[in-house]
């Protein structure tokens, strides 16, 4: 793993500790890395998960010999989690994973143009998450390359210009839990026609993950991979014509645009 210097987390939530569980599984120390949270609850599980100390009582104690700054709070805190320290961030590689919060309002927050804005998700918790990524005019090719250490930690990354970044959001920012409810679907439908619980979930799980496998592996486009599951007048083609009836890609497409139109709405 490249040596990316010491990194500092302001806010110690769920993927902040998804970030840094995986920065150690991929060869960084904890004695490289800071976090601070004004929550002691929050402090408390991201010390358990990763054995670094958080700091409570004040921000400046967390990012003092931080060569790199993650912003890792909620948009509709970050000013408050921000104001004490800006003059302490103005020189410093920052890195935010804060949804919605354009690289505009990032530069006003922290006074610096070395800025990173950043959209994972979930997967991330388990090392298999997809980040897509945008620089500000004064960060480098050598901090892009930082944020790609730091992201590769937790699975796979892309680089995008700043405008898609909230198309980004609808896609793989709020994707999983479209996933999620679609994994439940097929699951209990599975439960209707007789299945054990246990049985049905395993099933839809492991269906939604190897189908995923497949359309990666393979490089072959959706369709082209539905018509291989699909037989003339077999059992996938009446599935198919039920969900068709439903407008189920159109409705998904839909709930796609309705997060990236939420996403720009939480960065004005």
């Amino acid at each position: 793993m490249e040596k990316i210097g010491k990194a500092a987390f302001i806010g110690a939530g769920k993927m902040a500790g998804a970030i840094v569980g995986g920065m150690i599984a991929n060869g960084f120390t904890a004695s490289d890395i800071s976090a601070f949270d004004v929550s002691e609850a929050a402090a408390a599980a991201f010390t358990e998960k990763t054995g670094i100390k958080v700091y409570t009582d004040a921000v400046e104690n967390a990012i003092k010999d931080a060569d790199t700054i993650i912003l890792a709070v909620k948009p509709q805190h970050m000013t408050s989690a921000l104001m004490s320290v800006k003059t302490k961030l103005q020189n410093a590689l920052i890195i935010s994973i804060a949804a919605g919060l354009t690289l505009k309002r990032l530069a006003e927050l922290t006074g610096s143009r070395r800025l990173i804005r950043v959209m994972p998700n979930t997967p991330a918790l388990v090392c298999a998450g997809i980040s897509a990524y945008t620089l500000d005019e004064g960060a480098s090719e050598a901090d892009a390359k930082t944020a790609e250490t730091i992201l590769g930690a937790i699975g796979q990354y892309v680089r995008v210009e700043e405008k898609l970044m909230d198309a980004v959001t609808g896609v793989s920012g709020s994707g999983p839990a479209y996933v999620f409810d679609f994994i439940q679907g097929i699951a209990d439908g599975g439960v209707h026609e007789g299945l054990p619980r246990d049985i049905a979930l395993k099933l839809a799980i492991q269906t939604v993950l190897g189908s995923a496998e497949l359309a990666k592996q393979s490089g072959e486009h959706p369709n082209v991979l539905r018509d291989m599951v699909t037989s003339p007048g077999g059992t996938t083609a009446r599935a198919l014509a039920v969900l068709d009836k439903g407008a189920f890609r159109g409705l998904v497409a839909e709930a796609v645009i309705a997060a990236s139109k939420r996403s720009a709405e939480l960065g004005k």
